[in-house]
Parts: structure tokens; C-alpha cells; sequence
């Protein structure tokens, strides 16, 4: 008779418990899809407040490099005044970049933007054209999209010598002759690199 009124005690307690249980996992329930909303609030007023200055940004490099033209092989000497002269004839240039490396030596290459769009097919007819004895190759600029970058494998380099993969396999161990003396430690073979 005791232990059916322990088992009924226990019973009861062990409901009152699960019921203290339910209540806490509704309560994280509620609270976690308090936060998903909350969360999903501040993403949108994030994306609101950073798309349309991306999306701005990006349509202006769009429009300005569909007036633009990409001139290559363009002598070393060459002046962005004299490309501009080149050029002149096609429409009202607007700017001339010649890349240059770190050093300032110029690269060999030049974009030149218009102020109209017609300007750049004209200034595809003066493709092959000659600018301080050097042929010119002109065509439209493309636009950059960001992460577009293409994958490049890596090639070995031939002045480094070649580390193939290849399994690790230790040495045989030697016993020492007749049980006394050193053990002669075994040697890996020699590789010819310059990190060792």
C-alpha cells in the first residue's frame, strides 16, 4: 500500500515536472522566433540602407565603361595629351588613363572615356592605327563584376624542383650487431630543395 501511494507521489510529481518542462521549451520557442524576427528586421534595414549605393555605384561604372575604350600597345613615351589628339577626331574625350606599375613606368595600355557613347564606335575604326610608330589596338572596355575572377591553377615552379606526393614511408629499423653498441639511426635519403 506505501509504495502505491510513492508510485502515485512520484507520478504526480514527475507530471508536474514535465509540465514545468513544457513550459520552458514554449518559452524558448517564443523567444527564439522573437529573435528570427528581430533579426530579420535589422538584415532588411541593412539591405535597405547598402543596396541602392551599391546599385548606384554599380550602373555608373556600367554607364561610364560603355563610354570608355581599352587602347593597347601604346609606346612607352606616348603622353596622355598625344592619345588624346589621337583621339579627338572620334568625339569630346573626357579622360585618359595610362596604367603605370609601382615604379611609375607606364604598362603599355590606356583607357580613354568619352562624353558620348557614339564616340566609342568611332574610336573602334581606328583599330591597327599607328601612334609613335606602334600599332594600336583598340577595343570597347568591359566592366568588372566583382567575384567573377577566374581560377588559376597553381604551376609548379621549375627553379624550385619538384616535390611529388609522395606516401611517407619510414625507414627500416636496424638492430644493433650481437645486442650492444649504438643503434645506428636510419637515414632518410637526401632531397635536393632549397627549404632544407
Amino acid at each position: 500500500m506505501e509504495d502505491d501511494v510513492e508510485m502515485a507521489a512520484s507520478e504526480n510529481g514527475a507530471v508536474v515536472e514535465l509540465d514545468d518542462m513544457k513550459k520552458r521549451l514554449k518559452e524558448m520557442e517564443d523567444e527564439a522566433v522573437a529573435l528570427r524576427e528581430m533579426q530579420a528586421k535589422v538584415e532588411k534595414e541593412m539591405g535597405s540602407v547598402q543596396d541602392p549605393a551599391a546599385a548606384a555605384n554599380q550602373a555608373n561604372r556600367e554607364e561610364v565603361d560603355a563610354r570608355s575604350i581599352f587602347v593597347g600597345n601604346v609606346d612607352y613615351s606616348c603622353t596622355p595629351e598625344e592619345v588624346q589628339q589621337h583621339f579627338q577626331a572620334c568625339g569630346t574625350v573626357n579622360r585618359v588613363t595610362i596604367r603605370t606599375n609601382k615604379f611609375g613606368q607606364p604598362k603599355g595600355y590606356a583607357y580613354v572615356e568619352f562624353l558620348e557613347t557614339e564616340a566609342v564606335q568611332e574610336a573602334l575604326l581606328l583599330n591597327e592605327s599607328e601612334l609613335h610608330g606602334r600599332q594600336l589596338k583598340v577595343s570597347a572596355k568591359r566592366t568588372n563584376v566583382p567575384g567573377m575572377k577566374p581560377y588559376r591553377a597553381r604551376r609548379p615552379n621549375p627553379y624550385m624542383g619538384f616535390r611529388g606526393r609522395t606516401p611517407f614511408m619510414a625507414a627500416p629499423y636496424f638492430f644493433p650487431p650481437y645486442g650492444y653498441g649504438k643503434v645506428p639511426r636510419a637515414r632518410a635519403p637526401m632531397r635536393y630543395s632549397p627549404y632544407f
